[in-house]
This record gives C-alpha cells, sequence and structure tokens, in this order.
C-alpha cells in the first residue's frame, strides 16, 4: 500500500503557472435558472406599469401606423436615456430570464451626445434640399416715359414704407407698390432735371438731387420741402444716407458730406476723384463709404476721414455699380462699364481682389439678396439683362430678359423678394427673384392684388 501512494503521488500531474501574457480568467456563470427570473434584471416600475394599465388606454403603447427605422430607432433610445427603458426588446414581457448587460466605463460614450446626433441626422433628413423656382416673366410692368438713358444717374429707390420713388425727367414720382396709388412729390422748372433720389433709412425722407448741383430734402407723408442743401457746382448723379449724414457724389468730382439736422450743414469734402462720382454706397454699418467715378477709381473712406484707406485702379472703365453685401461685413461688389464688363469683389478691409468675372456687357448695377448667398447683377448691349449668380461660386443661376435696352437701375423692395429694374426702354419691371425672409409680410413688396401679372400701367 505505501509503495502504491509513493507511485501515485508520483505520478500527480504539476498544474503549469500562467505567463504574465495570457493570465487566467475565471468567468461568472449566471446566478439565474431558466424557469426562475432574474431579479435584478427585471424593471419593476415598468413592469408594475404594464400590469396596472388599463387594455383600452394606448397612451403608453406604440404609435400606430408605420413607422420609419430611423423614428423607431431615436424613440428606442430616447427611451433608454431617459427612462433607462429598452425598447428594442419585447416589452409586453415583464419577467426577464437573463441578466442584464455589463455597463459599460463611466466615459466611454455619452448618452445624451448620442441622442443628440440622431436626432439631428432626422432634422437633416427631414429637411430635404427645396428648389426655388424663379420666374422668367416679370412680375408687373409700369411705364415710364422721360425715364432718362444715363449710365451715371440713379434715378430709382425703394424706401421701408414700400414706397418707390422714380424720377422721370423734371418730376420725381412715388408709387405705393401696397396700393398701388401714384403720387407726384415735385417739379424743378426750366432746363433742370432730377439726377438722383434716395430716402433715408426709416424711409419719412427723400433727398433729390438737381441737376444744378442742389440736393432738396423732402419730407414726404406732407409732400413739402424740408431744405435745399448747396455746395456742388455741377449735377448731383449720387446720393447715400449713413443715418442723419447725407453724402452727395458729383459731376464736379468731390462727395460733400451733409449733417441735415444742422443749419450749416456742410461737415466734410472728399475729394479722392478727377471725374464724376456716380456711384456712392455707405455699408451696413455705417462704417465705411464706397465711391465709384468715370476715371475707373474705386475709393474706401472711413467715416471719420476724408482722405480714402484704400484707391482701387481695377477696373478699366467708369465704376457705377456698387453694393455692400448685407450678410457678410467687408465685402463689396463692383461693376463696370462698357469697356470693362467686370464684375468684382472686393475685402474692403485689406483693400485686396476676392473674385472677379467677365459678364459679357456692361454692369449697371449691382443688388444683394437679403436671405441667400446670391446677386443680381444688370446690364446693357447686347442682351440688355438682368443676371442672378451664386457667391462665391459665381456660377450663374438665371438670365432674365425682356427690356429692350440697357437696364441703368435696380432697387430692391423692404422684404428682399422683388427687385424693380428701370431701364433706358421707359419701363420699369418687377422681378420676383429672390428668396423672402422670414418677415415678408410685415416688410411689405409688391401688392398682389394691384395688377395682373405681366400686365403695365403707366406712372404719371
Amino acid at each position: 500500500f505505501t509503495n502504491i501512494m509513493e507511485d501515485y503521488l508520483a505520478y500527480t500531474p504539476r498544474k503549469s503557472s500562467p505567463t504574465k501574457k495570457t493570465p487566467i480568467k475565471r468567468s461568472r456563470q449566471a446566478e439565474c435558472d431558466r424557469f426562475i427570473p432574474s431579479r435584478p434584471a427585471m424593471d419593476f416600475e415598468l413592469s408594475h406599469s404594464y400590469l396596472t394599465q388599463p387594455e383600452n388606454d394606448s397612451s403608453f403603447n406604440r404609435p400606430s401606423g408605420p413607422q420609419s427605422p430611423l423614428k423607431e430607432e431615436y424613440r428606442s433610445t430616447l427611451a433608454s436615456t431617459l427612462l433607462d427603458t429598452d425598447l428594442s426588446q419585447d416589452s409586453s414581457k415583464i419577467l426577464a430570464f437573463k441578466n442584464k448587460a455589463p455597463e459599460p466605463k463611466e466615459g466611454w460614450q455619452n448618452s445624451m451626445k448620442a441622442l443628440y446626433t440622431q436626432n439631428k441626422v432626422k432634422e437633416v433628413q427631414r429637411k430635404q434640399k427645396v428648389t426655388r423656382h424663379i420666374p422668367q416673366a416679370p412680375e408687373k410692368i409700369l411705364d415710364a416715359p422721360q425715364l432718362l438713358d444715363d449710365y451715371y444717374l440713379n434715378l430709382l429707390d425703394w424706401n421701408a414704407d414700400n414706397i418707390l420713388a422714380v424720377a422721370l425727367s423734371q418730376t420725381v414720382y412715388l408709387w405705393n407698390a401696397t396700393s398701388g396709388d401714384i403720387d407726384e412729390l415735385m417739379q424743378v422748372d426750366g432746363e433742370l432735371y432730377v439726377s438722383s433720389v434716395s430716402w433715408i433709412q426709416e424711409g419719412s425722407y427723400l433727398a433729390v438731387g438737381i441737376s444744378n448741383g442742389e440736393v432738396q430734402l423732402w419730407e414726404v407723408s406732407q409732400k413739402k420741402k424740408i431744405r435745399t442743401m448747396f455746395g456742388h457746382s455741377s449735377r448731383v448723379g449720387s446720393l447715400s444716407w449713413n443715418s442723419y449724414i447725407l453724402s452727395s457724389g458729383s459731376r464736379d468730382a468731390t462727395i460733400r458730406h451733409s449733417d441735415v439736422r444742422q443749419r450749416d450743414h456742410s461737415i466734410a469734402v472728399l475729394e479722392g476723384h478727377t471725374q464724376e462720382v456716380c456711384g456712392l454706397k455707405w455699408s451696413p454699418n455705417g462704417q465705411q463709404l464706397a465711391s465709384g467715378g468715370n476715371d475707373d477709381l474705386i475709393n474706401i473712406y472711413d467715416a471719420r476721414n476724408v482722405a480714402p484707406r484704400h484707391s482701387i485702379s481695377h477696373h478699366r472703365s467708369a465704376v457705377k455699380a456698387l453694393a455692400w453685401c448685407p450678410w457678410q461685413s467687408n465685402l463689396l461688389a463692383s461693376g463696370g462699364g462698357t469697356l470693362d464688363r467686370r464684375m468684382c469683389f472686393w475685402n474692403t478691409q485689406s483693400g485686396s481682389l476676392l473674385q472677379e468675372i467677365d459678364t459679357g456687357s456692361q454692369v449697371c448695377s449691382l443688388v444683394w439678396s437679403k436671405n441667400d448667398r446670391e446677386i443680381l447683377s444688370s446690364h446693357g448691349f447686347s442682351q440688355n439683362q438682368l443676371s442672378l449668380w451664386k457667391y462665391p461660386s459665381l456660377a450663374k443661376v438665371a438670365d432674365l430678359t425682356g427690356h429692350t435696352a440697357r437696364v441703368v437701375h435696380l432697387a430692391q423692395s423692404p422684404d428682399g423678394a422683388t427687385v424693380v429694374s428701370g431701364a433706358a426702354d421707359e419701363t420699369l419691371r418687377f422681378w420676383n427673384v429672390f428668396s423672402a425672409g422670414k418677415n415678408a409680410k410685415a416688410a411689405g413688396g409688391v401688392g398682389s392684388d394691384n395688377l395682373p401679372r405681366g400686365m403695365s400701367m403707366m406712372i404719371r
């Protein structure tokens, strides 16, 4: 017996010692039976709710009708995040016969972030891309007899009260775009003519430039001339407001700043051009003034300086078309005349050229969309069209034709959706070219009940 025990002890196999690379892990078996439910895996509150819920009460049930997989996934994630309930499993079961999966380590995944991401995807899929229809025909046409065919003048402006001012030779008319009413505001005598019009931002006062160098200020509601301002020695072809400061550009190559509240209105004279100033625009924030002249120059002025910050000689023809971007600061668009034909975009902070494109014809006027990344340009020979461009790609969206002579003037409605074009063919055409903003009805546009689409009437 002793020999047998010694042989047995000698034969006992040795346990191999584990290496550092292969640690031994002992798995824990689930402490449950297939006939006995696991209490830790059960949701007692949810189970109690299922037991006490009336059968005819569908407030807790799944929504009726087919559900998309995306909505089901979002609903399941929402429940598991907020209620700690897994709706992906059969929600009709009350007893649980297996343990819950182990919880992930803290910080492994932010459940609320995952929920937000899924909801974001759902919103993106819900908002499908909508293609905007751009009518090729004008919404309205107004006859404008004796609208001067002069590239250097600015004879159209649309105010915040939805009233369009248009200068026809010696007379200024007001067209109410809401009611369709037409009123005569003022008239000059003899050989004089109106060379420019511009509304103050609030819309109650209209500045009128005259061919003899005068600038008149009119209170529109009472049709009363408030004052006449002097200083220029030749016609005033461009006007621009900055609060109560009225800037006027003249054929005498000067720009004058006038404070209309003061008796001695002249506060500054800018002499950055050598020929007629035909384009003049204050930036939306009132910090910069852009001017264009027949000397092919663009001058950028700071509000408090009389010397230009930048003097740009890139264009090869007169620069009348100027437009500040309403949704990006320090972005200015400019257009050149017949010998240039280019539309250029400038960073006015640095004075650098951002982009340019050859439009193929004289650029007479520019208008930015208030709500989209688009810009509208008006042109002369040979098509006399309006062209809509995407920015910054400068891809052409559409050409709007109908005018039979160059389109010298553009003005934009208060809601930003409608643009009126004035051409040498003595017509005004209203184009529904831009998308309207959220406050379109409050801002106002062309009245829908005034004229049938395409019908014309005469301003006089």
